[in-house]
This record gives structure tokens, C-alpha cells and sequence, in this order.
């Protein structure tokens, strides 16, 4: 029998950006917030002199216990899914801060044309351009109704960067200029030039200037270190819901904030929730914490599984096409790139940060004419310099043993010589990729996994084809010796792939009957449940997803703020 607890006008589940923005804004405004994470409490100098890559990378200490929550997943409906057992191509963050804390820092915002999508691809194209297959959707609000918010993400995190042309309107500057160019980005540069591209410094979470933000806090510039993806920042560098909104919640005094409590069920009467249940995670006691709004805030996947856990919202179906939870899952495209091996040249590929890194914008979006391609959007073209770890960095050319002696030349010969152009494509929804419960398997807590199922389809192969080509044009120009360009697109394989961006299961949209949250994201079905995170995006762009987060995290914030005064449907 769970313990019920006082009433609390907000609690919030999950303690990771999108949950600790809407804390933060929400506690400054007065408000009393509970804000549930069920994972440890974690601060700046719990990552002082902790350079320990098999700890944190191989061993996954910032991620979800896999052995005792995970998801499954299928590549199609006619499989039985199967539990992800380790790590490939998900990092789930778990503790304070989330994958806040463990994520590179690459900061764009998402393109005009991909708030109005549909409308703007029909318009240019026509109504066949898009394959009935593909449920794509506005978005139900603009780029210049959401740039204000994005505005107040990249001040509050001191995003270091410089303005493209090619992407929408800014009503100002980055706060912080761009990351310092290193020889690996000039190579970048000098062969994009060339061929008639404008590149520019990858907007970055990781400071390249000592900043402090308009809540008044400070922190220092990146160090160059190379410890960023997988890694908390020593140096608060790394912009970090625990180095920037957490304190100022907590320095309110509103904020209560548990730890070690998972939740795993969201008490509702059918069109509104009650408060939601929690576990202690050490002792197993169990609690119920009745409030006047639930903001459901922890991650794409547990979002969708925690609201078809506890009933709220239809779930999809992708046989009559009805419902909205679980629908238009979205992953990004990551073949297409090409990697430059140099036998007489080497470079410091040791040194880096998470955002370190130099993109064209010409092929991201509807920027190149899609009239004779059969897929639109597109992908950023990009070359970064992370810093390679020796244990997870043994490059060599396709081709070569993956073990033996030719493998240890090989890898040794190009320790630091091979450099790579990357793309990063979008992600279009198709009716054939969503999130369910699983039928079979569940959880330590004996509620049913996540069932993931999803495959690349045609849009996505064909943009790869596309790409590659790309990629390989400014490979050659960058003069290596040897290219490799991986010009298909394999089956998709949890185990194998390596992009982490996940989006969409719990949608926004204008109306209810496509749509799971409304652009405040607040739900159709439950007004006094709000669902944050990249779980809200119809489809996935070719850019990374937390600046977008962050942003509509800032107008959900504004939203329960409104709710709190009046009620009802905020739109």
C-alpha cells in the first residue's frame, strides 16, 4: 500500500533539462515544485579528476541499469522484440540532470521549414511529394513564435556560436562567440570554400569564454579536454541542469527534490491527473504524491511508456492509424559520411570537446532543390573533433581484420591521421514506426518494458545515397590518401548504430485527433498533464535535438504558469 503524501500544486518526473527548466522557471515564479529523479544526486565536483574512460564509456556509470529497466525492440510488427542488453545505440542518462549531464553540447536551433513542414514541403512540391506512409504534420506554431524561447535557452546556457545565414531569424547574438578552429576544422574549411559552401563553428553548450548568465551564474571556459560525451564536466564548462537551472530552483527554496524515486505511474480519473506514484529506489517503499499538475519530463522513451502505463492518451495503432501515444517515433540518418585516412599527416585528434565541430548549412532542410530526389529534408555536413579515447578509438580502412596482427598496424598507422565528413540526416515518422508496451517483458517493478519498433525506410536510404555523395566530394578535396564512404544504408540495429537523438510518441500538433500535446505541451486528453522532452516532436530534424528541448521547455514552463491561473486548454 503505498504512503500518500500532502498535496503539491506541480510535480515534476525527471530531473534532466526538460524537467529542470520547467522547475526552475516555475519556482522562480513562486511556485512550490516536488521534482522526482530516480537516480542519485550528483554536483560539479563528483567529476573532478575523473578522466576514466572505461568507467564512464565502456561502463555506461552516468546510464540506466539496463538489468533492470530497458526497452525492447523490433525492426518490424512480424518480430518478437527483444530486450537491449547493453549499450549501442541509446545512452539513457539516469540521476540528476539526465542526459544533460552525460551529452555532447551541440546546440542548433530546428529550421523554419521544419515547424511547417507539411504545408511548406505541398506548397513547393505538391501534394505527392510526400508518400502516403509518412505521417508527417506541422507542427502547429512557427520558428518565429518559438524564437524568443530559444533565445532564452542559449542565454541561460551561454551557447557559444555565430549566426547563419541560411537558417532562420535571430533576435540576437550567440552570447558567447565561437569555439576556437583547430587545424582538423580548417581542413573543413579550406575544401568546403572551395566548392562554393559557407562553413561555420557547430553552436556549442561547451563555453568558449568564461560566461555568466542572466540568472547570475558563472561558469568557466571549456578546457579542451575531450571528456564530454558520456562524461560530466569537471569545470562546469559543459552547460549542465546541474550547474545552471538546478541551483537557481533550489536557491528559491520551493523546490523539494527526491532522489532515488522512479516513478511508475501516473493516477488519473480518465481526463485528469490525481498526482503519480514512486518508489524508493533503495528501500522499495512506495508513495503516492497526489498535485495539481504532473509535468512528465523523462526522457522520449519513459515519457511514452509512463503515460500507456497509467492509461492516458490512445495509444497508437499502426493497422487503422488511430490513437497518438507511441506514434511518429523518430531516430536521425547517419550513414552517408566518409572517412579520410592521411599516411603522412597527423593531427591532435586527442583534444577536443562535445561540440567541437564545423558544418555547411547548404544541404540541411529544404535548402537544395528536392524537386527530382525521392526524399526531402536533408542533412548537416559536418566535420568534428570530439578527442578520440584510446581504448574506444582504433580506426582503420574498411577492409581490415577487426582483430589480429594487420588490425594493430593498421590502427596504429592511423591513431592520428584519419579525420571524417559526417552527416547527420532527418528523421521522417512513418506509420511503421512507434512505441508500445512490450507484450512480454517488464521491468524490475513488474510494469512492461518499452516496445520499440523501427526500420530505415526509403526516405532514409535514399537521402544516405544522396549524402554520400556529398561527403565524398569534400573528402576528395581535402586531399587524403585513402577514402572510405559508407554510401548504404544498413537495417536499422539497436546494438550497432550510433546516433542517440530519439524523438516523437508523444506529439504536438494543432488537434487532438493527430496530435498527443498541444504546443504548450499540455495533453488533449488530461489538461492538467504536461509532456516535455523530444518526445514532442512530430519528426526529427537533421540537427541535434536538446536546443529545441530546451526551448519548448522555457514555453511549457510559461504555460503551467497560465494553467495555474486560469485552467482549461491553454489553446
Amino acid at each position: 500500500m503505498a504512503k500518500k503524501l500532502p498535496k503539491v500544486p506541480v510535480v515534476v518526473v525527471g530531473m534532466g533539462w526538460a524537467g529542470s527548466i520547467i522547475a526552475a522557471e516555475l519556482t522562480k515564479a513562486g511556485i512550490k515544485v516536488v521534482g522526482l529523479e530516480r537516480g542519485k544526486e550528483r554536483k560539479m565536483s563528483d567529476y573532478l579528476m575523473v578522466h576514466d574512460e572505461l568507467r564512464f564509456q565502456h561502463r555506461t556509470e552516468l546510464m540506466q541499469d539496463l538489468s533492470k529497466e530497458t526497452i525492447t525492440s523490433r525492426i518490424n510488427g512480424k518480430m518478437r522484440a527483444l530486450p537491449m542488453r547493453h549499450y549501442g545505440t541509446f545512452i539513457v542518462g539516469d540521476g540528476l540532470g539526465g542526459a544533460g549531464s552525460h551529452w555532447n553540447g551541440q546546440t542548433y536551433r530546428f529550421l523554419p521549414y521544419d515547424f511547417e513542414i507539411k504545408s511548406l514541403t505541398e506548397k513547393k512540391y505538391g501534394a505527392n511529394k510526400i508518400k502516403p506512409d509518412y505521417l508527417l504534420q506541422d507542427w502547429g506554431i512557427t520558428y518565429e513564435e518559438m524564437e524568443p524561447y530559444y533565445d532564452t535557452f542559449e542565454k541561460m546556457a551561454g551557447i557559444s556560436g555565430e549566426t547563419v545565414e541560411l537558417y532562420g531569424h535571430r533576435s540576437n547574438p550567440y552570447p558567447t562567440g565561437p569555439m576556437i578552429k583547430t587545424p582538423v576544422l580548417e581542413e573543413f574549411e579550406k575544401a568546403t570554400k572551395k566548392l562554393g559552401y559557407k562553413p561555420y563553428m557547430i553552436p556549442s553548450a561547451n563555453l568558449s569564454e568564461n560566461y555568466e548568465n542572466p540568472d547570475g551564474i558563472s561558469r568557466a571556459a571549456c578546457q579542451y579536454c575531450a571528456y564530454c560525451e558520456n562524461f560530466g564536466c569537471e569545470y562546469g564548462a559543459k552547460a549542465d541542469p546541474v550547474v545552471t537551472v538546478i541551483p537557481v530552483a533550489k536557491e528559491t527554496g520551493n523546490l523539494d527534490l527526491r532522489t532515488y524515486s522512479n516513478v511508475t505511474r501516473i493516477l488519473n480519473d480518465g481526463t485528469k491527473a490525481t498526482g503519480v506514484v514512486y518508489v524508493n529506489t533503495f528501500t522499495g517503499e512506495e508513495f503516492e504524491q497526489p498535485a495539481e499538475i504532473v509535468v512528465v519530463a523523462s526522457y522520449v522513451f519513459n515519457n511514452a511508456r509512463l503515460l500507456l502505463n497509467s492509461g492516458l492518451g490512445k495509444p497508437y495503432d499502426p493497422t487503422t492509424g488511430t490513437g497518438v501515444i507511441g506514434k511518429n517515433y523518430c531516430y536521425q540518418v547517419s550513414s552517408g559520411y566518409s572517412s579520410l585516412y592521411y599516411n603522412d599527416r597527423e593531427f591532435n585528434l586527442y583534444g577536443g570537446a562535445g561540440a567541437l565541430g564545423i558544418e555547411i548549412a547548404e544541404f540541411t532542410g529544404d535548402n537544395f532543390d528536392h524537386t527530382n530526389e525521392n526524399f526531402i529534408h536533408g542533412s548537416g555536413i559536418r566535420t568534428t573533433q570530439y578527442g578520440n579515447r584510446p581504448i574506444a578509438n582504433n580506426n582503420a580502412p574498411i577492409g581490415t581484420p577487426s582483430w589480429g596482427a594487420d588490425f594493430k598496424k593498421q590502427s596504429i598507422k592511423y591513431a592520428n591521421s584519419i579525420l571524417q565528413v559526417k552527416s547527420q540526416g532527418a528523421s521522417m515518422p512513418h506509420k511503421q514506426n512507434y512505441l508500445d508496451l512490450d507484450p512480454t517483458y517488464k521491468d524490475v517493478y513488474g510494469m512492461p518494458l518499452l516496445r520499440m519498433t523501427y526500420d530505415y525506410t526509403e526516405q532514409d536510404r535514399e537521402l544516405v545515397k544522396y549524402m554520400a555523395k556529398v561527403t565524398r566530394k569534400i573528402a576528395e578535396e581535402m586531399g587524403p590518401d585513402h577514402i572510405d564512404t559508407v554510401g548504404e544504408q544498413s537495417p536499422f540495429n539497436v546494438n550497432v548504430d550510433t546516433n542517440t537523438h530519439n524523438t516523437g510518441g508523444v506529439i504536438m500538433g494543432a488537434e487532438p485527433e493527430t496530435s498527443a500535446v498541444n504546443t504548450y505541451l499540455q495533453m488533449w486528453d488530461a489538461e492538467n498533464v504536461f509532456v516535455a522532452g523530444a518526445s514532442a516532436f512530430p519528426h526529427n530534424s537533421c540537427f541535434n535535438p536538446t536546443g529545441t528541448l530546451g526551448a519548448f521547455s522555457y514555453r511549457a514552463a510559461e504555460g503551467i504558469v497560465k494553467y495555474l491561473q486560469q485552467g482549461g486548454s491553454l489553446v
